[in-house]
């Protein structure tokens, strides 16, 4: 049965008021009300509360959600200590504390014998004022449906891939298969024009077409890189285009106009790409300038390139239908099963008789090393006749069902027809030095993906213009989708009405070898060859045409939105002509087409630009996706044919293409988008446009919030969300940025931060200052790199506004956990006590809220985030466990460069009855478990005798504090009172030989009773400091008049005198002391001790250290006591640099657990 630890409810042995609040109308010196140096903190527990305890069970888990919650056996578990009285001096600062925060040597004690551990997320197009002085207004084309988007469409669509791989496509992968390609395709490019239609009419789509749909929809972010990726993916299609237009022109044209010439067959792809790479760029620099003289005359031509692409499907159905009744007569030649490159020979015959002679013919030479009979011949060559076989058997021939299956092979591989009969002999070695039609590149099914999607990325031609458009909102989705529903059709019956026309080794020649060299598909035409040879050359040219055109444009309206900052890129790219024509965009996208001409091989530019093409589409359907999901109001469109179904089938069709097609190249790209994504987030201006990322966020954000509200997060999962308590100056400027500076070194980066602020006074006469403060405030946050919110509260007085903070700060589950404030360093010369009445009230306030409190002394002396300290130690003294927060702070303070190379160290104390060896193993075990390294040290403190020094701080205190609740006395009161506390206490200490002196020098300072409230203080504490330091004076020491106020000089001069003193004299001043001690009281005498003693300790210990982190005492559950904590907390630091109170939220925040 498995093992369950339960907590059951105890009630708490003791109890207590809860925590009030002190004068709420007093009006404290500083921002917060905290002091200069103030900063609040967590606090112990409530003692009234219910205590859980830990309680081991055998039984399963019968009551809840069945989640076994993980519960510590140290914090809280204090059933075996509960009729122990404490009652020693050395912890008697924190002995009210002991009923919830157990010793570090009870919880170590418990830990040892402790076996049954578990093992265990202005828009509205900003008007470009900033581009100089306004240009005269250009009419633009105004276009409709058909001439701006039907028209483009169907030209990109149907170009380059139909006329000059479709049928080698449908050779090599079969019908079947070849119809899955097109449907992939096809299927993918519908289902993004639904989406983008619906973004489409969703509003004004001005210039930029496609880029301007998916940086509204996804952010500028998303817009910018995916806008970047399309530009890319079109001038790239730009050079496939042109491509396509030089090898129709070099292969089928005039094959006689290549200036490179293989002399061997194994030089003719070299030469063939060299010649493409000469007569690409001649032919992209006189598109260039087509496009350049305007986009009219593009337009224009495109009327006569699509009717050339009209006349060429036309021609390719009369060509299937003739072959019905006569089909052309294109033989191709085979030698056993082999097809034979008609180049060079015009019989397929190796031998012919003429005039009863046998004679060779020059298909014998090819394979033979003369044109005897008797010459030595290729092997294979003699064993094999060859055969003519009809290329274009016809509709009826019943070929489709040989073509109906794939024919896939490696590179060289032999294009061979397994009907006809071959006898081996063959020699690999041989066999690529002869005329036979072979594989020029490895083909496989995703192969043929990559090469084939090209053809269906045309659908955004008329959106990329979607500037020169009447009605964009109109015209783009009726446009886009009659386009591709009417080139799917063509696609579709091409694809079957080749396989059931064409001979299968017709079909695997690429390049139309066995035929003469001519065009495949155009064998299959009517009423000649030419038809489709000049109409494909006409359709090329005008696709690059378009690419031209809309790729400037294109990234004319990226740089106009700026969010692009490298290279000057709006000043730049953002303007062109007079008549708005992109010029420097155009030379740019010349620039990056000529690398794909260099690149020279249709094959191998196809599958670069299918992925920029794919990753668009796939966020048009996620930008799709998301509006609808999110239901914005503002998504509207008028296009009512979209789901978020079709868009998410759409948007995983894409990215299965993507890697389908190549995996390394769909790598690439997305790494370059998310290169450029990052780029503009981190360096690019920030734009709101209202996009679907950000609701998409919020909805994200609302999901989480409610999530976490469920419960309080698992101890494994516990990290700091800060509240940091800041203060600001009269002009609003951030006081003690150190303390951010802290907070990013404790945070990292990580968990939740707020940084709350409060101004005295109304909201309607305070809303301009804590605008600024706001303002101010996240500057610092920003130069300190502190990532998270500021929060600035108006309230009619700071320590309401600091309760509210500490309340209402955070949403839901992310509120914060941890409070991180500064300590008064300057309560003492504050004229009102209401600063440290606040810093206290706050203390109390966050140990009711359960927060932990952190509290940071000497914060100006704290290192920067610019700091790198050296060697050096992080210590810890862990006097009571209160959650394991004086642990989990070092270790995550040292993930951060700044505290890198601190060691840490932990001191832990030891009483009288404790093991000291025994503590420092269960503490060393202990720390393993937690997987910290640290090291450790068990510091004895043992019951001394109370000092006369403490003693002698303990009276100033109370009589400071006595004074200082007299002030609040009119100003006669105040004197009289003053005066009789004064001579109380001159009376009861003075010596003989004083009395006149100091009598004299009373009643001088009490008739200067008309100064403010700080010099009465401080008349007290030097009359006091002077009566007591003369007890301490030698005994030949004449009178002297002494002014001193309680500083850290002071206490080091006081500490040194009495440990001067010869014994006799120590004896005596104590026994003159005894008198007044005697009315002390004790317990703020032992709590003084306490702190007197581990002061001593602590600075002798750690006085070098580069932090030094205590555990905090809590305030006294007395009020009256509050300004007597202060004092105990000063002598408790005195004497060191930069320390961190710690006091514990009332939870673990660490587990050994696994």
């Amino acid at each position: 049965m498995g093992e369950r630890f339960v907590v059951v409810p105890v009630d708490g042995a003791a109890g207590g008021a809860a925590p009030g609040r002190a004068e709420e109308d007093r009006e404290p010196a500083e921002g917060l009300g905290l002091d200069p140096a103030e900063d609040p903190g967590p606090g112990p527990q409530d003692p009234g509360a219910a205590v859980p305890i830990l309680e081991y069970n055998r039984e399963p888990i019968k009551y809840g959600d069945g989640v076994p919650k993980e519960n510590s056996p140290f914090i809280n578990n204090t059933d075996n200590d509960k009729g122990n009285s404490y009652d020693g001096t050395n912890m008697a600062l924190f002995e009210e504390e002991m009923d919830s925060n157990p010793m570090v040597s009870s919880l170590l004690n418990k830990l040892a014998n402790y076996t049954n551990l578990t093992q265990g997320a202005q828009e509205h197009e900003e008007a470009d004022d900033d581009e100089g002085p306004k240009k005269k207004a250009v009419k633009s084309p105004q276009m409709g449906t058909f001439m701006g988007v039907y028209l483009p469409c169907l030209q990109n669509i149907l170009g380059v891939i139909l006329f000059l791989r479709l049928t080698w496509i449908v050779g090599t992968a079969g019908i079947l298969e070849s119809l899955a390609i097109v449907g992939l395709c096809c299927s993918c490019t519908m289902l993004t024009a639904i989406s983008m239609s619906a973004i489409a009419t969703n509003g004004v789509v001005p210039a930029g077409g496609s880029y301007y749909m998916i940086s509204r929809s996804l952010g500028p972010e998303f817009g910018g890189a995916v806008g970047l990726c399309f530009y890319l993916g079109t001038t790239f299609a730009g050079s496939m285009y042109i491509l396509g237009t030089i090898e129709i022109l070099l292969t089928y044209i005039v094959p006689k106009a290549a200036i490179f010439v293989a002399e061997r067959k194994e030089d003719e792809v070299a030469a063939l790409l060299n010649n493409m790479r000469v007569y690409g760029t001649c032919c992209l620099a006189l598109m260039a300038v087509v496009v350049f003289v305007g986009v009219k005359y593009v337009n224009k031509l495109a009327l006569v390139f699509l009717a050339c692409v009209i006349l060429s499907i036309l021609a390719i159905y009369a060509g299937v239908i003739k072959t019905i009744f006569e089909p052309p007569d294109f033989p191709v030649c085979m030698l056993g099963n082999r097809t034979l490159q008609n180049h060079d020979f015009d019989k397929c015959l190796k031998t012919e008789t003429v005039d009863n002679v046998t004679t060779t013919t020059r298909l014998w030479t090819l394979f033979c090393k003369g044109p005897e009979l008797n010459a030595s011949c290729n092997e294979y060559f003699m064993n094999n006749n060859v055969t003519l076989v009809q290329g274009i058997p016809g509709l009826t021939s019943g070929v489709v069902s040989e073509n109906m299956w794939s024919q896939y092979g490696p590179l060289a591989m032999l294009v061979e027809n397994p009907k006809l009969e071959s006898v081996g002999g063959s020699d690999p070695a041989q066999d690529i030095y002869m005329p036979y039609v072979v594989n020029d590149i490895t083909t496989f099914f995703t192969l043929l993906v990559g090469i084939y999607f090209p053809s269906v990325t045309g659908i955004m031609a008329g959106s990329n213009r979607s500037g020169d458009l009447r009605d964009a909102q109109k015209s783009i989705p009726i446009g886009t989708i009659l386009a591709i529903a009417t080139t799917s059709f063509i696609y579709v019956t091409c694809v079957v009405l080749f396989g059931a026309c064409i001979e299968g080794v017709l079909l695997r020649d690429k390049f139309g070898d066995s035929v003469k060299g001519n065009l495949v598909i155009g064998t299959l035409s009517w009423p000649s060859p030419w038809v489709i040879v000049i109409g494909s050359f006409f359709s090329c040219c005008g696709a690059g045409l378009q690419s031209l055109t809309g790729a400037p444009r294109l990234l004319q309206a990226i740089a106009r939105d700026g969010i692009v900052p490298f290279c000057r890129c709006r000043l730049v790219f953002g303007h062109g002509k007079a008549n708005g024509e992109p010029t420097w965009a155009l030379l740019l996208t010349a620039g990056i087409c000529e690398i794909g001409i260099l690149i020279a091989s249709l094959d191998a530019v196809a599958p670069i630009l299918s992925m920029f093409f794919l990753m668009c589409y796939l966020f048009v359907n996620l930008a799709c996706a998301v509006q609808t999901l999110l239901r914005t109001p503002n998504w509207r469109p008028r296009f009512k044919y979209y789901h978020w179904a079709l868009s998410f089938l759409g948007m995983s069709l894409c990215l299965a293409l993507m890697f389908i097609s190549s995996w390394y190249y769909a790598i690439v790209a997305m790494v370059i988008a998310g290169c450029i994504y990052k780029y503009i987030e981190y360096r690019g201006a920030e734009k709101e446009w209202g996009d679907g990322i950000r609701g998409l966020s919020l909805n994200a954000a609302r999901y989480a919030l409610i999530r976490l509200e469920d419960a309080p997060p698992h101890t494994k999962n516990w990290r700091p969300q800060l509240l940091v308590l800041l203060n600001v100056d009269s002009d609003q400027a951030v006081k003690h940025p150190r303390l951010l500076s802290l907070t990013t070194q404790l945070k990292a980066g990580k968990g939740l931060t707020i940084v709350g602020n409060v101004l005295e006074g109304t909201y309607l006469t305070k809303d301009t200052e804590a605008k600024k403060a706001e303002q101010n405030i996240k500057a610092a946050m920003a130069a300190e790199r502190t990532k998270g919110f500021c929060h600035v509260v108006i309230s009619s007085n700071l320590r309401d506004g600091v309760s509210h903070l500490i309340q209402s700060a955070g949403l839901g589950g992310m509120k914060h956990n941890t409070v991180l404030m500064a300590w008064p360093g300057t309560w003492k010369q504050s004229n009102d006590p209401q600063s440290w009445k606040n810093f206290i009230e706050t203390v109390r306030e966050t140990t009711a809220a359960h927060h932990a409190l952190l509290v940071a002394k000497n914060v100006d002396s704290f290192p920067t985030n610019q700091d790198r300290l050296g060697e050096g130690t992080i210590d810890v003294w862990w006097v009571v466990h209160d959650g394991g927060m004086l642990m989990l702070l070092p270790f995550l303070l040292r993930q951060h460069k700044v505290w890198r190379k601190c060691k840490m160290r932990i001191f832990t104390v030891a009483q009288m009855d404790d093991n000291s060896i025994q503590m420092k193993r269960d503490l060393q075990m202990f720390l393993y478990h937690l997987r910290l390294d640290a090291e450790v040290e068990v510091v004895e403190m043992h019951d001394n005798d109370i000092s006369a020094f403490t003693y002698e701080k303990t009276l100033v205190m109370e009589q400071r504090s006595q004074m200082l609740k007299q002030m609040q006395l009119s100003r006669t009161e105040r004197e009289r009172e003053i005066q009789s506390i004064t001579d109380e206490s001159r009376n009861s200490i003075r010596r003989k030989n004083q009395g006149a002196d100091q009598g004299a020098e009373l009643s001088r300072q009490s008739s200067q009773m008309e100064d403010t409230q700080e010099d009465e203080a401080q008349l007290i504490h030097d009359r006091n400091t002077a009566s007591h330091a003369a007890v301490n004076d030698k005994a030949d020491s004449g009178p002297e008049r002494v002014h001193m106020t309680w500083t850290k000089d002071k206490l080091f001069t006081e500490r040194n005198r009495s440990r001067e003193c010869n014994s006799n004299v120590a004896v005596r001043d104590l026994f003159n002391m005894k008198p007044e001690w005697e009315s002390l009281n004790q317990s703020n005498v032992r709590r003084m001790h306490t702190a007197v003693k581990l002061n001593e300790v602590v600075v002798n210990k750690s006085q070098g250290a580069h932090l030094v982190l205590l555990n905090m005492p809590g305030p006294p559950r007395n009020r009256g006591g509050d300004e007597n904590y202060m004092e105990f907390l000063e002598v408790l630091l005195e004497g060191l640099n930069r320390v961190l109170l710690v006091r514990g939220g009332g939870r673990e925040v660490i587990t050994i657990y696994s």
